[in-house]
């Protein structure tokens, strides 16, 4: 075996241990994100008994938002961490901090046994949870595209998308298991079955990427760190720049977060099916998204992300709000399922190259801090509270289409930032934008 043909297996295992260290990270941050959706109405009972069922699941929708707020402040501080310190450091801290908020609302003590602390430790582990997110799509991101060719960088990047709909898989399996357990039994230890797993996750994730090799490009850029001015100061002082990247992102997460995590909820409440029927319909969305995420990625490097992105935001703009009203008119499962996997379609077509269309709009030195910021914002402002949102809408309206509307906004403003990027040659070029930052 030529010393080529070496190199070339050992520069793909690396690549393979990139895609597992990046994407464990993203997983458990999602699993712990949809297990805390499913279950809020089991939560809202346990850790915030109002007296009135509205009103103690808007709090529980505000707990699962408040950990949001938290985001940005994870976003600067690990992003410039991970940005000076290393990618593989800040991987290896935002997987422990991950890993510590979802152990403690596993084990929290409920609002029966030690009263006004339960809502509060909740929401601090929540707020945990939350700072550790901020950094873990910017660096892991960021630490996956620098082991990868421009030319690939879609394909590799979109496993960060397919991590999300396998998490998605698993989140609905636990759920449609403790769904099917005596409601004393759910409500007593059931709940906490899946967050305990997805704490057993963490040492996993830990293990791999304290092993995996450094960034090639960070070690590369990293001699020079002394003689360039500050990135993370640079880029904050253009924060002008950050709003194409945030603007990609904003579709995703509130898609995601309408249609994966709302969902349950939402036919629970509106369209009153069975709690266990309706983790089947989120099963279909994630196993769409597992399949075809790395299918998308793949086309966006042979045509351009915007040839793959743009047709598929048009249709979610168009098409959401006769997607609900189709379900509406007649409930049922298979309907929801139906309207799943069509949107599941879209919404993956869409997600797939944005990771690597976002790394393409920062430069090395400040690509962690960037793509951790961006991000971080279009969750804090629109996904986050997309649950709230939908709730409060149908509360205020009396529309039970009204969700629908708030998709059909974040589609629209993807689309402006689609078209800007499209104009600073981001979609066929991986260049950066911001290479005066």
């Amino acid at each position: 075996m030529s010393n080529r043909d070496v190199g070339s297996i050992i520069h793909h295992r690396q690549q393979r241990r990139a895609v597992i260290s990046a994407t464990v990270g993203n997983a458990l941050e999602w699993f712990d994100i949809i297990v805390f959706g499913f279950f809020a109405i089991t939560i809202s009972k346990l850790f915030f008994p109002t007296g009135d069922e509205l009103t103690s699941l808007l709090m529980t929708a505000a707990t699962f938002g408040v950990s949001f707020v938290a985001r940005p402040l994870g976003a600067i501080v690990l992003g410039v961490y991970a940005d000076r310190a290393g990618r593989k450091a800040a991987l290896s801290l935002t997987m422990f901090l991950m890993t510590l908020g979802t152990v403690a609302i596993g084990l929290m003590p409920t609002y029966a046994t030690i009263g006004f602390w339960a809502p509060v430790l909740v929401v601090l582990a929540r707020l945990i949870q939350g700072f550790s997110a901020g950094g873990e799509f910017g660096s892991s991101t960021t630490f996956l595209l620098e082991h990868t060719q421009p030319h690939q960088r879609g394909f590799f990047a979109s496993w960060q998308v397919a991590s999300q709909g396998l998490t998605a898989l698993l989140a609905a399996l636990f759920g449609l298991g403790v769904a099917l357990l005596p409601a004393e039994d759910q409500l007593a230890w059931g709940w906490r079955i899946p967050f305990l797993f997805g704490a057993l996750i963490g040492p996993v994730g830990l293990y791999i990427r304290n092993n995996v090799e450094e960034s090639p490009e960070y070690v590369e850029q990293e001699g020079h760190e002394h003689t360039a001015p500050a990135p993370q100061a640079s880029l904050l002082r253009r924060l002008i720049d950050l709003l194409p990247a945030t603007g990609l992102i904003v579709l995703c997460t509130i898609g995601s977060y309408m249609l994966l995590l709302y969902m349950p909820t939402y036919a629970i409440r509106q369209l009153h099916l069975p709690p266990q029927l309706s983790f089947y319909s989120v099963m279909a969305a994630g196993i769409v998204q597992l399949c075809l995420a790395p299918y998308f990625g793949h086309l966006s490097d042979r045509i351009g992300a915007t040839r793959v992105m743009m047709p598929a935001a048009l249709f979610i703009l168009v098409a959401i709000y006769p997607a609900f009203a189709y379900i509406v008119q007649a409930p049922g499962v298979g309907r929801m399922i139906l309207v799943q996997l069509v949107m599941g379609v879209a919404l993956t077509a869409y997600f797939a190259p944005v990771p690597a269309l976002m790394g393409r709009l920062f430069a090395t030195r400040s690509r962690a801090t960037g793509l951790s910021i961006s991000y971080s914002l279009a969750v804090t402002v629109f996904g986050g509270f997309a649950p709230f949102i939908a709730t409060w809408l149908i509360g205020v309206t009396g529309d039970s289409l009204s969700p629908a509307w708030y998709i059909s906004f974040g589609a629209a403003l993807s689309i402006i930032a689609l078209v800007s990027c499209r104009a600073h040659g981001a979609p066929s070029h991986p260049r950066s934008v911001l290479q005066g930052a």
